[in-house]
């Protein structure tokens, strides 16, 4: 009897042992570190740049120029950016006349990594295009166009920024010609330079 007193006891603490042992075995839940990774709101681009010039006649070479862009992003993914650019310099001495291009656009960017270093981003833009140096009345047109863009990273602010867009314009075939021209030019653009994240 007193062995089955002995063996009651013995459970019942056992019994009353077991359930703080077990939650001690329980590893505590993981905390995440954060992540030293630096987060900025804006990005400013600046590099070479060069534009078809679809709008004047005869033109055989297109221009070179500098091209200026500043980002505001709203998220991991969407921005909206500010584009100006300003062209005045051909590759080849074959234009007949000495033309100049200035752009100024705005609109909404998505944007990602793709890989490792690798981003790349989708812009839509809508503005102005000036058309200088030549007999185009008018000199201004509403423009606009669709660009995409990859950028390499070089460091957490700098980025190397390979860019390309097709901007649409409409300026007048004949030169003084009156009215508003019904003529669309689409002018492709090459843009190479540097990132810089703030």
């Amino acid at each position: 009897m007193e062995r089955k007193s002995l063996f009651s006891i013995l459970a019942i603490v056992a019994a009353a042992l077991l359930p703080p042992a077990a939650i001690g075995q329980v590893a505590p839940d993981k905390t995440t570190s954060p992540t030293n990774e630096p987060s900025y709101k804006y990005t400013a681009f600046v590099g070479w740049s060069y534009t078809s010039l679809n709008q004047v006649n005869q033109s055989r070479s297109g221009l070179q120029g500098v091209n200026v862009n500043v980002t505001r992003d709203f998220g991991k993914y969407f921005g909206v950016s500010v584009d100006g650019a300003h062209y005045a310099w051909t590759l080849y001495t074959s234009n007949p006349q000495s033309s100049s291009v200035d752009l100024f656009l705005a609109g909404p960017e998505v944007h990602g990594e793709l890989y490792g270093r690798i981003g790349v981003f989708v812009r839509g833009m809508l503005g102005a295009a000036h058309t200088g140096g030549v007999s185009i009345r008018p000199s201004e047109s509403f423009a606009g166009g669709l660009g995409v863009g990859a950028d390499y990273r070089l460091t957490p602010r700098m980025a190397l920024r390979l860019s390309g867009d097709d901007i649409g314009s409409s300026f007048t075939v004949v030169p003084f010609e009156p009215g508003d021209s019904p003529h669309r030019r689409f002018n492709a653009r090459a843009s190479l330079g540097l990132v810089y994240h703030f």
